[in-house]
């Protein structure tokens, strides 16, 4: 199967892999509010929109169309404003509403649907650009120049990372859930949460704005 990189380029790839998956960002941060909010169904929701994200980045690094928007100053600026844009949303969103538990009238916890969880994951995936430098700048270390199966081997590592990513991010939101039930006896802490949901979200739009196209 000439798509499958050697032993060693795929046991480099990942370590690689590990590092960047236990490395926070925009889709935990994620994955895991949702958790908090409804449960390991809506965290595992938000994570399987943001591997939707990523299989649709893969797709778009493999026929190149992804290092033509990096290399596209004018595409790569939309691109920014949109995604620092999305995050500032569901910072004040976090704020407003809560990004932990809404409550309704009755005290009952009223969560958010698994597709609205979903949907949520695959626009902050798509609409980050360090996620597109990822596929265009990262991915192609493990591929030698001038291969005539870059573009298979591409998406075959890019579906890699997305397998292998898969148990540790289940096992966040299994460790979420279990705090889960805890934190709601305790508004004042699930609030406190909220505004550093609406922080982390708010430091990841500010270092998108800061990311620079190749």
């Amino acid at each position: 199967m000439t798509f499958i990189p050697d032993l060693s380029t795929l046991l480099a790839f990942s370590l690689a892999c590990f590092i960047l998956t236990i490395t926070p960002g925009p889709d935990m941060t994620l994955f895991l509010g949702r958790t908090l909010a409804g449960g390991r169904a809506a965290g595992i929701a938000a994570f399987a929109g943001a591997s939707t994200g990523s299989l649709i980045h893969t797709t778009l690094a493999a026929v190149g169309l992804s290092a033509l928007i990096a290399a596209s100053p004018e595409a790569f600026f939309v691109l920014k404003i949109f995604g620092a844009g999305y995050l500032i949303f569901l910072a004040v969103q976090a704020i407003r509403s809560g990004s932990t538990f809404r409550v309704d009238t009755k005290g009952a916890p009223k969560p958010r649907s698994l597709k609205a969880s979903w949907l949520t994951g695959i626009g902050i995936n798509l609409s980050n650009p360090k996620i597109i430098l990822f596929f265009v700048t990262f991915l192609p270390q493990f591929i030698q120049a001038g291969d005539p199966h870059a573009g298979a081997k591409l998406f075959f590592l890019g579906v890699y990372f997305i397998v292998f990513a898969a148990p540790f991010c289940v096992a966040m939101i299994f460790a979420a859930d279990g705090l889960s039930a805890a934190l709601r006896r305790r508004p004042k802490i699930t609030r406190a949460i909220d505004w550093i949901f609406a922080s982390v979200f708010s430091v990841f739009a500010v270092k998108i704005l800061m990311t620079q196209g190749r």
